[in-house]
């Protein structure tokens, strides 16, 4: 398939798991309806997210969250939609949870969980434990890879993800500024990368969620309202066509250094840099 249509979540979050999981199963039956093959949501959505939601993990009721995490990967079995849920995932106490996005496909199945690698200072010494890997996930020939909002900020993460070969980052986040926009859209004009960003409502005052395309430019964003957008990443887009395939391409190659080497050259005018 050379078309994907993707849906990209702005709802509110709130600090109740039932809340959250019944406006997700909403959204998730929206995005159905639109024709969407995945549904990609903010940071913490369902267990809410720290600082904001969250001030103490004591305060999270986890079995209720695990309820939902079950109804909703219920529903994306009956929707044969593939979902990428932020949440808290709790481990072995007294360890703190990781940052995560659960991936259900569309046959309801758990198939992978990312778990926030660049967490910030607050997260590491407060709320957060840490991982460690990459995730890729494949969906109807298209591979995306998942990173979370404050590695943004790390563009070797990104680079990372063009050197395994996704098409498409999945970027949710929390913001607290309206550059992190300007970022994901910088990363995906240099790596030729969809990027979709998903924020929750309460971050519209900052910028909206939306999907970037591999050249910088919006494919399609959000207003202020809570709800949904979708869109398709497109292969055959002709204004994709630089950034697909000519761009990416000969990046890759520049970035291996081979064509540079190759044309090195031994001349004393080359050699001698303080005269001219």
């Amino acid at each position: 398939m050379n078309s994907l249509p993707i849906a990209i979540a702005q709802p509110t979050i709130t600090a109740d798991p039932h809340v959250n999981g019944r406006e997700v199963r909403r959204l998730m039956t929206e995005a159905a309806e639109a024709g969407a093959r995945l549904i990609h949501f903010p940071e913490g959505m369902l267990s809410g997210y720290a600082v904001e939601q969250v001030q103490d993990w004591r305060e999270v009721s986890w079995p209720s969250v695990r309820t939902e995490l079950d109804a909703v990967a219920a529903l994306a079995g009956e929707l044969s939609l593939w979902v990428v849920l932020g949440s808290a995932h709790p481990l072995t106490p007294p360890h703190r949870p990781h940052n995560s996005l659960y991936v259900i496909s569309d046959e309801g199945r758990l198939v992978d969980r990312y778990d926030k690698r660049r967490c910030s200072h607050t997260e590491t010494t407060r709320f957060y434990t840490p991982g460690f890997e990459p995730v890729v996930v494949e969906v109807d020939g298209f591979r995306f890879g998942l990173a979370l909002c404050i590695e943004v900020n790390f563009p070797e993460l990104f680079g990372d993800y063009e050197g395994l070969g996704v098409d498409a980052v999945l970027l949710s986040a929390y913001p607290v500024d309206s550059v992190f926009e300007t970022k994901a859209r910088a990363l995906a004009a240099v790596y030729n990368l969809w990027i979709s960003v998903a924020v929750p409502a309460q971050s519209t005052h900052l910028f909206s969620s939306g999907l970037v395309g591999p050249d910088g430019r919006h494919v399609v964003r959000a207003d202020e309202a809570p709800g949904l957008v979708t869109a398709s990443l497109d292969r055959d887009s002709p204004q994709l066509d630089v950034a697909l395939n000519k761009a990416r391409p000969w990046r890759a190659q520049a970035r291996a250094g081979e064509v540079y080497e190759e044309r090195r050259v031994t001349d004393p005018r080359s050699i001698a840099r303080t005269t001219f």
